[in-house]
């Protein structure tokens, strides 16, 4: 049964709505305030509240804000009689899933209620967001081209750091897609040997090389009225690059030893972590195999540049690992997360799922603290002297962890050292991805 939190300081708005909803099969709870509000959801999360903007004990932003911290992957959306362009920015900026104006008919609510969800969850049509966990901007701005891309039948070129999530992007995509009814078919350019990949993509006939004892059927042809991704393009070596551009290009594979061309009917998707254009300029990679497979092209931002996702997908993985046999309490303090919040994860959302899995297997008998964990403090060893040869950026950071230390952490005496403010002591620190210290 679904559930519902609606706040409102209107007894007949709020009635009505939870009328509506019963009558719908949810399973509904109701507040007059901002206050009420967070004590019932303490109690008793749930994955959607609609609240009012406007209420006499606070706002809805202020409901959002305090929702969000006690369940990061709830659903809020705002309700206001008063129209404001400025409001509704800030209130998507800050979060909120939607934002309607009053007066508003169940039937719209209910139409933005089932939107809202679909994006959250978009099981209902076989789309696994649940890989797919975020709320940046930058986050749904992804989302929302990837959606876009789905519907259409061109290939797509995802660039992005390792651990971003480029093959889960690409599983959605598919999903999303009118192919998803079709095989979803893998192959990592990186994992075979030269003389060995072209034979997995395009297939060969039996006795087309030794030990060829059967005909088999490539990468192409198995994923034929679906989606193949192709993982790291960029390792594909250059002398199979001009065949892969005429499969691209005239939709046929030539299979090793064969001379008839097999038709296929395929979308492809390429993953990279290394930008391809710069591998074209140094010869490493086909212009006109990088342009004809970046049709559409998307990047996933790294985690360090969306750290709002952090505290979301933290909240995520503590849950799917609770289960785990070895998983412990799904109880993550406010103290480990603000001190994830401040580490830049240069291995992105893979690191992140393994510290947190990990965290959790180390506190089994209670809250997740930092204590006991020791991955966050692991930042390379900074040369005892500065070297000719650094960069700004690299003698900024040198000095900074040097007077951190003859400091002992202390931020207020180090930024009287370097003659700086203390928010830029904090705020370097976030830059540099350095360990939280003591002020």
């Amino acid at each position: 049964m679904q559930s519902v939190l609606v706040v409102d300081d209107e007894v007949a708005m709020r009635a009505a709505l939870e009328a509506n909803f019963r009558r719908q099969g949810w399973r509904v709870r109701t507040a007059g305030g901002k206050t009420e509000a967070l004590a019932i959801f303490k109690a008793e999360p749930c994955p959607l509240v609609i609240t009012d903007m406007r209420m006499v004990d606070g706002d809805g932003l202020g409901v959002m804000q305090g929702v969000r911290a006690l369940g990061p992957l709830t659903k809020v959306i705002l309700l206001t009689a008063f129209a404001n362009i400025q409001d509704a920015v800030f209130a998507m900026k800050e979060g909120a899933s939607d934002y309607l104006i009053k007066p508003i008919t169940f039937e719209e609510l209910r139409r933005a209620v089932q939107k809202v969800l679909q994006t959250s969850n978009d099981s209902v049509r076989g789309v696994d967001t649940s890989k797919l966990v975020g709320e940046s901007a930058q986050f749904r701005v992804l989302l929302a081209r990837a959606r876009q891309a789905a519907r259409s039948g061109a290939d797509i070129l995802i660039e992005a750091e390792s651990g971003t999530g480029k093959e889960r992007v690409a599983r959605f995509i598919h999903e999303a897609s009118p192919r998803a009814h079709g095989p979803f078919v893998a192959v990592n350019c990186a994992a075979f040997p030269d003389t060995l990949l072209e034979s997995e993509l395009f297939g060969h006939v039996r006795g087309a090389f030794t030990g060829a004892s059967a005909a088999k059927a490539g990468k192409f042809e198995l994923a034929s009225g679906g989606t193949l991704l192709l993982d790291e393009i960029g390792e594909m070596p250059l002398p199979l690059q001009p065949k892969l551009l005429r499969v691209l290009q005239e939709r046929e594979v030539d299979r090793l030893g064969d001379t008839r061309p097999v038709p296929v009917d395929v979308r492809v998707i390429s993953t990279t972590n290394r930008p391809l254009r710069e591998l074209a300029r140094e010869g490493k990679f086909r212009f006109d195999l990088y342009y004809r497979l970046n049709v559409i092209p998307l990047s996933i931002p790294p985690l360090r540049e969306r750290r709002e996702d952090i505290a979301v997908l933290a909240a995520h993985f503590a849950q799917k690992y609770a289960s785990d046999p070895c998983g412990g309490q799904a109880v993550l303090t406010p103290e480990f997360m603000g001190r994830l919040e401040e580490y830049d994860w240069p291995g992105n959302v893979r690191e992140l799922e393994n510290f947190v899995r990990r965290a959790l297997a180390l506190s089994p008998s209670g809250a997740v603290a930092c204590e006991p964990l020791e991955p966050l403090d692991s930042k390379p060893e900074e040369s005892d002297s500065f070297q000719p040869g650094l960069t700004l950026r690299e003698a900024e950071k040198t000095l900074l962890l040097k007077t951190l230390e003859a400091t002992d952490g202390n931020r207020t005496k180090a930024a009287a050292m370097l003659g700086i403010s203390l928010r830029t002591i904090r705020n370097k620190i976030r830059e540099y991805g350095l360990p939280p210290r003591q002020a």
